[in-house]
């Protein structure tokens, strides 16, 4: 069986927590923060873990990342 590839663009957003589930970055912190409360910038601060039906889809992209 040939080796499988990883989709380049998840290997760089995506990473695996020793439990399988998937940490990403908080979306939502690029732009327009002035508009937000300082509450709600506090919350999106650091990353997060993404939905389990999320996790399968990116574990497909990523054969080796388990």
């Amino acid at each position: 069986m040939p080796k499988l590839k990883t989709k380049s663009g998840a290997k760089k957003r995506f990473r695996f927590t020793a439990s399988g589930k998937v940490r990403a970055g908080q979306a939502g912190k690029r732009h327009g923060m002035i508009k937000r409360s300082n509450e709600q910038i506090r919350s999106l601060r650091g990353g997060t873990v993404l939905d389990p039906s999320e996790t399968k889809r990116i574990a497909r992209w990523m054969p080796y990342g388990k």
